[in-house]
This record gives C-alpha cells, sequence and structure tokens, in this order.
C-alpha cells in the first residue's frame, strides 16, 4: 500500500471542505472494510481517506415511531442489529447486516459503506429499497435527499458528485400489517458474496389476506441492485396466494440480466432471481401476519 493522507472531521461542512479542495482524490471512510482492501490490492488510489466516525451526523442511530429510523453512514452493522428498535420494527435490516462478513467485520463495516460502495451484489441495498429508504447527502451546496433505488448508477458508481458524501440513510416508519424479508443464495454457509439476493416488503389488509402495496428488489442480476416495482404492482390488489407471488417471481425473472462469472451462470441467476423473490414475498406475508 502506498502513502495517503488522514483526516478525521469532526463536524459535516468540514468533511464537504476537505472533498471539495481534493476532489476525486479524495475518498470517504464510513467502515473501512472494502475501502482498505481495495487501497491494498492497488484496485483504487486516493490521496486522502476522511474518516465520517468522529461527525456527529454520520453517526446517528435514532428511532422515532412517527418520524422513523435514521442510520448514520458510519454507524456498523453490529449497532444496527443489536438495536432493539432495528430488532422489532425492521428485522429485514436485521437479516441483510447480520449476513456481513465475519463478526469482526461486522464490528467495523456499515450499511453507508456498503451503498457507496455500489456492488450490484451488496447485500443490504435490496433491504434499503424495499424499505422505502432515502439517503441523505452532503456537499458544497447543502444537503440533498436521493430514494435509495436511484442512488448507484453502475458497478461502483453512485449520484454522489465532487465534494459530496453520504451522512446518512432514513426509513419511514413501518406501516400497520406491514413486514420486510430479506435472503440471499452463496455457495458456502458464509463470508461469501451473493450469487443472487432479495428482499420484500409487503402491506396486507386488515384481513391480512390481501396485499395493499409491495416493493421487491433483487441484487447481482443487473450492474446495479434492481428495484422491480412492475412486482410490487403486480402484487397490490391481489389475493395473498401462491398464484398473485408466483407473478412477482416471474418478473423478477424476466428483469433480471445477469452475466456469467466465477460465482454463477447467467441460467442460474434467472432462476435464483424469482426463487429468492417468491421466498422474499412469503417471508415478508409471514411477518406481516
Amino acid at each position: 500500500m502506498y502513502a495517503f493522507d488522514y483526516v478525521a472531521p469532526q463536524s459535516v461542512d468540514e468533511a464537504v471542505a476537505v472533498l471539495s479542495e481534493n476532489g476525486s482524490d479524495a475518498r470517504m471512510l464510513a467502515g473501512g472494510s472494502d475501502i482498505i482492501a481495495q487501497l491494498k490490492e492497488g484496485r483504487r488510489q486516493v490521496k486522502v481517506l476522511v474518516d465520517v466516525k468522529k461527525i456527529p451526523a454520520a453517526n446517528e442511530l435514532a428511532f422515532d415511531a412517527r418520524q422513523g429510523l435514521t442510520i448514520g453512514a458510519g454507524v456498523s452493522c453490529c449497532d444496527i442489529y443489536e438495536n432493539e428498535h432495528v430488532a422489532s420494527n425492521y428485522p429485514a435490516l436485521v437479516d441483510s447486516t447480520e449476513l456481513i462478513g465475519s463478526i469482526q467485520i461486522q464490528g467495523r463495516a456499515t450499511i453507508g459503506g456498503n451503498l457507496c460502495n455500489a456492488s450490484p451484489a451488496a447485500d443490504t441495498i435490496p433491504t434499503l429499497i424495499v424499505l422505502g429508504a432515502t439517503a441523505r447527502i452532503a456537499g458544497p451546496s447543502g444537503e440533498r435527499d436521493v430514494a435509495v433505488e436511484d442512488f448507484c448508477t453502475a458497478p461502483g458508481q453512485t449520484v454522489l458528485q465532487d465534494g459530496e458524501f453520504l451522512v446518512s440513510v432514513h426509513f419511514p416508519p413501518p406501516a400497520a400489517n406491514s413486514g420486510a424479508f430479506f435472503l440471499r443464495f452463496i455457495p458456502r454457509n458464509e463470508m461469501d458474496i451473493a450469487v443472487v439476493n432479495a428482499a420484500a416488503s409487503v402491506v396486507l389488509n386488515a384481513g391480512k389476506n390481501a396485499f395493499e402495496s409491495a416493493r421487491v428488489a433483487v441484487g447481482a442480476v443487473a450492474p446495479v441492485p434492481l428495484y422491480l416495482p412492475a412486482a410490487g404492482a403486480a402484487l397490490a390488489g391481489s389475493e395473498v396466494s401462491d398464484q398473485s407471488i408466483e407473478m412477482a417471481a416471474e418478473i423478477a425473472r424476466q428483469s433480471a440480466r445477469p452475466i456469467t462469472d466465477m460465482r454463477g451462470t447467467i441460467e442460474q441467476r434467472v432462476h435464483l432471481a424469482g426463487v429468492l423473490t417468491r421466498r422474499a414475498v412469503c417471508g415478508a406475508v409471514e411477518r406481516a401476519r
């Protein structure tokens, strides 16, 4: 690894100033589980790493029943899945954050870093999408919010511009009769990259026998984690049944546009997109009930 500068700003404005001064030569450090490996392997070069761990807004973990959940970009996965408000109100976040790497990695890795790394196979992004999360971005022009499904633009690329960084992610409060679920397929039992992953959230009617609304997302089947509004639209207004859920699974298969690589083939990933979508919707329904 080559030499670079390290700074730990104590405010959003201070971080923006450092980023603006250095442009593309600066990179944010949230947990470091991705960026440090990239620097060691020569896949990325920077002149300065900007650590978010001393910025209060980037380390906030707060829940309000009316306002929802805010998770700072520097909050570790371990802090997320051990939080009682997250566990009781957003169990799909526990599904995805408990799967990232080893326990040692989970003590450093963050959903903010996972989002900004913009891997098509990221394990937290489908969950963020189906939970309707928004990303709070700070930059030279102030702050702006971006829906998570619009945040990643290509493998390793995001909407972040020079001088901007992700401060936090906000989740709306869970609706009545709602549930969400995440799962993935990997070759090994743990510490592997998803061949395909999927998440779903549903809102059921008062009788809990029909869908009022739904959101579905799949990963590792496109250049970015894939939000499937058509799958949600197919479920909305339908009875909870094998037939309605299979419609969503078929939309996932048709929408998938994966590649063949060392972890799986196109055919396998298309098949898995349907299988995991069906299982994710079923898991979300079970939690909603």
